[in-house]
């Protein structure tokens, strides 16, 4: 996988969710890992990339952030 992590724009890539809230990309062709979704989002790398920079704006787990807001 370190590879694909490379800056490779050949590789077809979407956005991948977890159920804390995080963010990460993964090759289109290749099964999510166990505990992540489709986010809905899928292009180069770079465009990946620069999609989670948006979407992803908190960085804590939602379990923590959860938390703080009880």
């Amino acid at each position: 996988m370190a590879a694909f992590l490379g800056s490779d724009e050949s590789v077809s890539c979407k956005v991948v969710v977890n159920h804390e809230g995080q963010y990460s990309i993964w090759p289109v062709e290749r099964p999510n890992p166990p505990g992540w979704r489709d986010e809905g989002f899928h292009g180069a790398r770079s465009d990946c990339v620069a999609h989670i920079d948006n979407a992803w704006t908190d960085m804590r787990p939602l379990s923590t952030r959860s938390e703080q807001t009880s």
